[in-house]
């Protein structure tokens, strides 16, 4: 009630205010009949301020009044026992349901990635393994071809064990079966027999002659060419010639596959008989180590796939020889310089001869004689000769 008088009472004072504006700016008579003039509309602006101030100091009390709760008299017991009041029902809240929280969601892990397992390091190479063998032999770059002869490693075939027999038939007699010799040749030149070709597993029929004798070739294991480029150019001459015959290095071989092969490393060429791949690269491994011959990267690449892959196992093949040590370089013998000859002592000066008696009458005698003019001390000589007293006489 209160604040309803409070609020009537604060509209008309704002309503007073305008109209004094009113009159107060345009000096005529309003509505709410205030005297025309500034006079009476200042009088009215003035009354309608002090209003609102009354009013809004007192709206707070009215709304302290009307918020603050109202204590209901209880019920009152009537005389009358049949009229029970019924208590006013008053309005519960309405419980407002407690909203849940709603759970944060928590950010997904990341996804920490599988660390892949280390691969295992490789077991070491049995010893005594071509495997093992592979490991000591250095890997560089080939080095130029430049200089390659094939003079340079010694006569095509040497008898270096000395038998009497040159090596190409020494190696014909060990890898050929069925042997049968030229007769008249010391049993030395093979003349027929037959071949289990490692190369290409095939039986090759021997015969010795002009058009047939190439169908058996004695190989080079580890060929001249590709030995000068990887380490034989700095290897004395009688190590090449002892490369080039060591039985090692030499096996008898289809001849067609021989060419197919010329000069190719691990890395380029193997045995199309795959049964015979791991022996001829322990070969291989042997020889180059035996000579110390390098290997370039992709022909010890090739060379490890092959033994770890079919045959880790493969033993260095069995070598009687033993490494050739370079000749030595013959001793330069120092010749002693000959002495000088003493230079000869210059002849003594002749004795000379005892002087004869010589008389000469005079200086015409001397002069005859050839010994004007005639000194103090020559033979013949007197002083009448030297009139005038220097020694000298007859000089006239």
């Amino acid at each position: 009630m209160f604040f309803s008088v409070t609020t009537g009472l604060g509209l008309l004072a704002f309503s007073g205010l305008l109209t004094g504006l009113y009159v107060l700016i345009t000096g005529r008579r309003s509505w709410a009949r205030i005297p025309a003039g500034r006079r009476g509309g200042a009088i009215a602006v003035a009354a309608s301020v002090v209003t609102l101030i009354v009013a809004a100091t007192l709206a707070p009390a009215a709304e302290l009044e009307e918020t603050s709760p109202i204590s209901e008299p209880g019920p009152v017991s009537s005389p009358s026992a049949s009229a029970t009041p019924t208590p006013a029902r008053t309005s519960e809240p309405t419980p407002t349901p407690e909203t849940e929280p709603t759970p944060e969601t928590e950010p997904a892990p990341e996804a920490v990635p599988e660390s892949e397992p280390e691969p295992e390091a490789a077991a070491p190479a049995a010893a005594g393994t071509a495997l093992a063998q592979l490991d000591t032999i250095p890997i560089k770059g080939r080095a130029p071809k430049t200089g390659y002869d094939r003079d340079l490693f010694g006569p095509a075939w040497k008898d270096v064990d000395r038998n009497g027999c040159d090596q190409r038939n020494d190696i014909l007699r060990r890898d050929l079966e069925s042997v049968s010799l030229k007769p008249g040749t010391n049993n030395c030149v093979v003349a027929s027999g037959t071949l289990l070709d490692p190369f290409t597993g095939s039986v090759i029929s021997f015969v010795r002659g002009e058009g047939t004798s190439n169908a058996v070739q004695i190989d080079h294991v580890v060929a001249l060419s590709d030995a000068w480029q990887k380490g034989a150019q700095q290897m004395a001459q009688n190590q090449r010639e002892a490369f080039a015959n060591d039985p090692l290095n030499l096996l008898a071989v289809d001849g067609p596959s021989n060419g197919a092969k010329g000069d190719g490393d691990a890395a380029t060429w193997l045995p199309p008989n795959k049964g015979f791949r791991c022996e001829y690269v322990a070969l291989q491994t042997a020889v180059k180590a035996k000579y110390g011959l390098w290997m370039t990267q992709a022909e010890s690449d090739a060379i490890r796939g092959i033994l770890t892959s079919s045959c880790p196992d493969q033993p260095v093949p069995a070598d009687g020889g033993v490494i050739v040590a370079p000749e030595p370089a013959p001793a330069t013998v120092q010749v002693p310089a000959e002495a000088p000859a003493p230079d000869s002592a210059p002849a003594p000066d002749p004795v000379p001869a005892a002087p004869e008696d010589v008389h000469y009458e005079n200086c015409d005698a001397v002069k005859a004689a050839g010994a004007a003019p005639i000194q103090v001390g020559d033979p013949g000589w007197q002083p009448k000769f030297d009139r005038d007293g220097d020694g000298v006489g007859c000089e006239n």
